[in-house]
């Protein structure tokens, strides 16, 4: 990829955390049974149908390589392989796939446990699952080598966050290996890309979009007005893609931000008019002014303006010493990270 002049960004550990400084530091992943993610899909197979549902148990293999494993067994192109989201490699995962239903009967998938792959239920369904068809993931991390004596704010901390919610930051993985999908989303915009699969282009897309949503959070947090309302904001309803605008702030309002009925919004970076108005919306143009050529190349290739929460609640969060550190159970919603809870609570090293 040919050199391209760089905007400077904020990369994601440097981000302002919303609780204060990491309470102690740990390692992380040190193995994959470290860091356990089981998939919430929201509803149960059909029991019948064309296709599959597989609950699928995946150990040191992430969902893109294991829909080629599956497809492998079953004889089917890889590309009829449904999935609801993504899962790291790096981890013990529970997560629902499905295939085109074989006419001869469930296959034998019993050679990919070899590949850290095991079929626990199979299912018929009628439809291929989608990305994005699920609730939410239940998380079970253990982070190792922490000094027990740094953990003395630990109860406090947890409070906070079951309070507040923590500063729904895309995480590092949005941005590929060293952040490279920032630089690639530039060069796309600069038409120094070359021929890019379009599968490609739209993880680079994305990234360009959830940094400057990123950086605009990053504002909010250090303003410390993340997770309220505040004039002009776009107020998403929770549980739901559907947002609306604010005039002024009311006593209504407040209260329904208080009890996490409805979330301040962030730009995800498009074409058209930005929503939001008043203060929110000079703040969020300031942050954009950084990413000219992003902003227009986003538009360019077709996004329109979007919203995504500032905040995400953290449920049935449990955090526990234990012999070898810290252990951390926590549901988040769909397309909210583990990490930005963990980045409130403790800093860490990745790997053993």
């Amino acid at each position: 990829m040919p050199e391209v002049s760089l905007p400077s960004w904020i990369p994601v550990d440097a981000l302002p955390p919303a609780h204060g400084a990491p309470l102690a530091r740990g390692r992380l992943r040190a193995r994959p049974e470290d860091f356990r993610v089981e998939e919430q899909l929201g509803f149960a197979p059909d029991g019948e149908g064309d296709h599959l549902l597989l609950w699928v148990r995946k150990t040191g293999a992430n969902t893109e390589w294991a829909a080629r494993r599956l497809a492998r067994v079953a004889g089917v192109p890889v590309s009829t392989v449904g999935y609801a989201g993504l899962k790291d490699r790096h981890a013990v995962t529970l997560q629902w796939f499905s295939i085109p239903r074989p006419r001869e009967g469930i296959p034998d998938w019993s050679a990919l446990e070899g590949e850290g792959i095991q079929v626990l239920e199979a299912h018929p369904h009628r439809r291929k699952l989608k990305r994005g068809a699920l609730t939410g993931n239940r998380f079970a991390i253990l982070i190792r080598d922490v000094a027990p004596a740094s953990l003395s704010g630990l109860a406090e901390r947890v409070g906070l966050i079951h309070a507040r919610g923590v500063p729904n930051y895309f995480g590092e993985q949005r941005f590929g290996h060293g952040q490279s999908n920032l630089a690639r989303a530039h060069a796309l915009f600069e038409g120094t890309a070359g021929r890019v699969p379009r599968h490609q282009s739209g993880l680079w897309l994305s990234a360009a979009r959830s940094q400057i949503y990123n950086e605009v959070l990053g504002e909010r947090v250090r303003r410390d007005d993340w997770d309220r309302t505040a004039a002009g904001d776009c107020m998403q309803l929770a549980g739901s893609n559907s947002f609306f605008p604010t005039e002024s702030i009311e006593a209504e309002l407040t209260g329904r931000c208080g009890a996490m009925d409805i979330h301040p919004t962030g730009p995800l970076w498009g074409r058209g008019e930005l929503p939001a108005r008043g203060p929110v919306r000079a703040l969020e143009e300031t942050v954009a002014a950084r990413f000219p050529t992003w902003c227009e190349g986003l538009g360019a290739f077709g996004l329109v303006h979007d919203r995504r929460a500032l905040r995400v609640p953290v449920a049935d969060l449990a955090a526990d010493r234990v012999a070898d550190g810290l252990t951390l159970s926590f549901s988040l919603p769909a397309g909210s990270y583990a990490t930005t809870v963990l980045r409130e609570l403790i800093d860490w090293d990745s790997g053993g």
